[in-house]
């Protein structure tokens, strides 16, 4: 038996959710990368720690934020 297919609107709605919970991620492991080479040149874990910390907290206010908008 094959399971029956969701509407197309049901398949787009979950396909635009699934590329934004992407391109949420792909952003975090960016920052994260960008935060890591960063604390290279500056020299200073405290620096890097903060570049870093301050970036995730950004992304989970507007991760927050937009659960919230809904």
């Amino acid at each position: 038996m094959t399971a029956p297919t969701p509407p197309t609107a049901e398949r787009q709605r979950q396909r635009s959710a699934n590329l934004r919970t992407a391109a949420v991620l792909a952003s975090i492991a960016c920052v994260f990368f960008v935060g890591i080479i960063a604390s290279k040149f500056l020299g200073t874990p405290s620096t890097a720690i903060s570049v870093v910390g301050a970036a995730v907290l950004l992304f989970l206010v507007v991760a927050i934020g937009r659960n919230l908008r809904r």
